[in-house]
C-alpha cells in the first residue's frame, strides 16, 4: 500500500509537467482531425424525469479551431396557450431555451480545451496513473470553487472521460462527458449528461452523425 502511494506521490511530482505536454500534443492532433468533420448534437432536458424541451445543433470546427454550434431544431413541450398566458408561457419557454443553451455552452469548455487552458489545469492539478489511465484533478479551472477531474489513457495521451461541477448563474452544475474512438482512433465525445439540482433537471446531449465536412 505504502509503496503505491509513493508511486502515485513520484509520478505526479516528477512526471506531470511532461506529461501535460503529451496530453495537449495528442489533444491537439486528435482535434485537428476532428476538423474535418461535422456532427449533430441532440439535447434533452427532462425536468423531474418529464421531457421539456430537446434541441437539435449542428457541430464543427472553423478555420481557426474554434466550436461552431448552429440551432437546427428546437421544441418545448409545453401546450400553448392565448393572450396574456400565452406571452407569458413564450418568455418562459425562450427562457428555458436559454439556460439549455448555457449549459450546454459551459460543457464544451470543458470539453474542448486550448493548450494554455490544458496546461494550466495540470500545473495546479493532482496526478494519479492507475491501469493504464491517468486521473487528473484541478480545482479553480476557470471561476473560483469549480472542479474538474479527466481520465486519460496512458498509452495514447487521449481523454476517456470527464467530469465537472460548476455553477451556471448562482446554480449548481455537475456534468460528465464521454468519449469513444472512432476505428480510425479519432477520439470523439459520444454523450454529456449535466444535473442542474436547482431546477430539478438534467440535460443528456449525445452527439451522433459524424460525417465528413464538404469543402
Amino acid at each position: 500500500m505504502l509503496t503505491t502511494v509513493i508511486c502515485a506521490f513520484s509520478f505526479a511530482q516528477i512526471d506531470a509537467e511532461q506529461f501535460a505536454l503529451d496530453v495537449s500534443k495528442a489533444d491537439a492532433a486528435n482535434t485537428e482531425k476532428l476538423k474535418a468533420l461535422i456532427w449533430k448534437r441532440n439535447s434533452t432536458a427532462t425536468v423531474k424525469g418529464e421531457v421539456k424541451a430537446t434541441v437539435v445543433n449542428e457541430v464543427s470546427f472553423d478555420e481557426k479551431g474554434e466550436i461552431q454550434v448552429t440551432t437546427v431544431d428546437a421544441e418545448t413541450t409545453a401546450k400553448d396557450k392565448r393572450g396574456i398566458r400565452g406571452r407569458i408561457q413564450d418568455n418562459a419557454m425562450e427562457d428555458n431555451m436559454d439556460y439549455v443553451g448555457k449549459a450546454l455552452q459551459l460543457a464544451i469548455s470543458y470539453t474542448y480545451m486550448t493548450k494554455g487552458q490544458l496546461l494550466d489545469f495540470f500545473e495546479k492539478s493532482t496526478v494519479t496513473e492507475k491501469d493504464g489511465t491517468v486521473e487528473v484533478t484541478g480545482e479553480n479551472v476557470y471561476t473560483e470553487g469549480d472542479k474538474l477531474t479527466v481520465v486519460v489513457d496512458a498509452a495514447t495521451k487521449l481523454f476517456i472521460n470527464k467530469k465537472f461541477s460548476s455553477k451556471l448563474g448562482e446554480d449548481p452544475i455537475d456534468g460528465e462527458i464521454k468519449y469513444d474512438k472512432f476505428s480510425s482512433g479519432v477520439v470523439h465525445v459520444t454523450e454529456t449528461v449535466m444535473n442542474l439540482p436547482a431546477k430539478n433537471a438534467v440535460i443528456n446531449a449525445k452527439n451522433q452523425d459524424y460525417s465528413q465536412r464538404i469543402q
